[in-house]
């Protein structure tokens, strides 16, 4: 009966792990397929006289704020300076009870003013609006706390342009990634939305707001995340491009139509997956309205973010991500297999219930299954090493190519050290750290089903303390204040 059963379950497990490399190999060929077409694309163009255009999209830049008082005045001022003719931004601290409001007033020569504000989407009372003498496009929101998806629904209730651009307070963006971000809006027009590339800061010089020397975190907890960022990014994202799927815009740097976002009702406030959650509530209803639209990748618009270095916070981000997977998943489950919903009904949300929900659980059964079949002869005991380095090197090969579509795309890392490094950290990524993202994920789910909502204490150690900073150099944004919220590439678990 139980070799019945073990047997039953290692069959189950194969046939697994053969869909999902499938899977895996068709998002490899469609990423590298739209990677040509978008290079091909972009080749030669002037972006200065795109922008330059009577057509070109007007963008309101919600930044959320809390607890920013050391690194505020530098996050604003970096926003400030992006390459975009017709940007506005919009800074809401979120209850602060420290001096962040204090701090904008006096560098910004903030003034109160008194205008009538449509409440279009429900939020915490709003205490009070400042406009910058200096730097007229310059807009603070003082508002009860609420949180980040209440931030912004306030940011979204005040802003004026035809897109917003939804960033955390603690990102840096690069100067010329707006321009770049909003290329799709004027390309086309039925997108709702667009997401950059979020890369991993850590270990980088950093001055004046800008990433002026990227590099490779020397710790491994930082620098496998990098991998990890490369895989869900490069073929994740890219691949649902090509593909018609996407649907996660980064809630770090991603653009969005204003009046696509209202009309949905804003974030929501309940889940702790509120990015994941707004683009499939868009997508949802413009399915169900019949209207053609696209959500897409742009992965030449980049922005930076510190990532987590110890195991501890690690793990409670990775906990909070899969709460906010599941949680996503769960209110719009009617969509599963659902036609109506075109490919992201048929194709892209069973992937994201079976690859990336369920994963953790399938692995944990086919650990148990791989221990108890070699521990009563069931199985033979070179099989299984086999079966396990099989498993483990298509996750290896596959973060490689991620690593080789980078370099031969976008690079960043101008030092050959980094690049050792990187592969370095991709090969020992499956000898430990792996097993421990499932252990974090399936404590994730664990805690959806108990109900858990909370997001837990992120701490971090703030750019300045990166080693790698210039001595002297001003120090960037942020030390990233828990409820700034956390970039979220999602797509990392892969057997890959």
């Amino acid at each position: 009966m139980l070799a019945s059963a073990l047997a039953g379950l290692d069959f189950a497990i194969l046939l697994y792990f053969i869909a999902i490399n499938t899977a895996y190999i068709t998002l490899v060929t469609c990423a590298t397929w739209e990677l040509v077409l978008h290079v091909l694309r972009i080749r030669g163009e002037s972006r200065s006289r795109i922008m330059g255009s009577a057509v070109t999209p007007s963008i309101s830049i919600l930044a959320p704020a809390y607890n920013e008082e050391a690194t505020i005045a530098e996050s604003v001022t970096a926003l400030l300076a992006l390459h975009y003719a017709n940007v506005e931004l919009v800074v809401i601290n979120d209850g602060s009870p420290d001096t962040t409001l204090d701090v904008l007033k006096g560098r910004f020569d903030l003034v109160p003013i008194h205008t009538i504000v449509w409440k279009r989407i429900d939020t915490k009372p709003v205490r009070g609006l400042y406009r910058s003498r200096s730097h007229p496009n310059l807009l603070v929101v003082d508002k009860v706390n609420g949180g980040k998806a209440d931030a912004l629904n306030v940011g979204l209730n005040l802003a004026t342009g035809d897109l917003v651009c939804v960033i955390d307070a603690d990102t840096i963006v690069d100067a010329d990634a707006l321009q770049r971000l909003a290329r799709p809006f004027l390309s086309h027009h039925d997108v709702l939305a667009a997401g950059g590339t979020i890369r991993i800061a850590n270990g980088s010089t950093i001055a004046t707001g800008r990433v002026t020397e990227p590099r490779a975190p020397r710790t491994f907890v930082a620098g496998v995340q990098v991998v990890e960022y490369f895989r869900a990014f490069m073929f994740g994202r890219l691949g649902w491009n090509q593909i018609g799927g996407n649907l996660i815009i980064s809630g770090a740097f991603g653009l969005f139509r204003r009046d696509a976002v209202i009309a949905a009702g804003g974030y929501t406030h309940d889940t702790v997956g509120e990015d994941m959650e707004l683009v499939l509530k868009l997508r949802r209803q413009a399915y169900e309205a019949k209207r053609p639209h696209r959500v897409l990748f742009v992965p030449d618009a980049v922005a930076w973010t510190e990532c987590p270095e110890s195991l501890r916070v690690l793990g409670r981000q990775r906990d909070r991500w899969h709460r906010g997977l599941s949680d996503v998943l769960w209110r719009h489950r009617t969509m599963c297999f659902n036609p109506r919903y075109g490919v992201v009904g048929l194709w892209c949300y069973p992937y994201f219930v079976f690859v990336e929900l369920l994963a953790p659980v399938v692995e944990l059964l086919g650990w148990i299954g791989l221990a108890l079949g070699v521990a009563l002869g069931l199985l033979n005991a070179s099989f299984a090493v086999l079966f396990f380095l099989m498993a483990y090197g298509i996750g290896a090969v596959l973060s490689m190519y991620a690593l080789l579509l980078e370099e031969w795309s976008f690079p960043r890392y101008t030092h050959f050290s980094d690049r050792v490094r990187l592969v370095w950290y991709l090969v020992l990524e499956s000898f430990g750290y792996r097993q421990l993202t499932v252990i974090w994920r399936l404590r994730g789910l664990w805690k959806f089903l108990r109900g858990r909502t909370d997001w837990g204490r992120m701490e971090r150690r703030g750019f300045a303390k990166v080693p790698a900073v210039a001595a002297g150099a001003p120090a960037a944004a942020g030390t990233a204040a828990a409820a700034s919220g956390d970039t979220n590439p999602r797509q990392t678990s892969a057997v890959a």
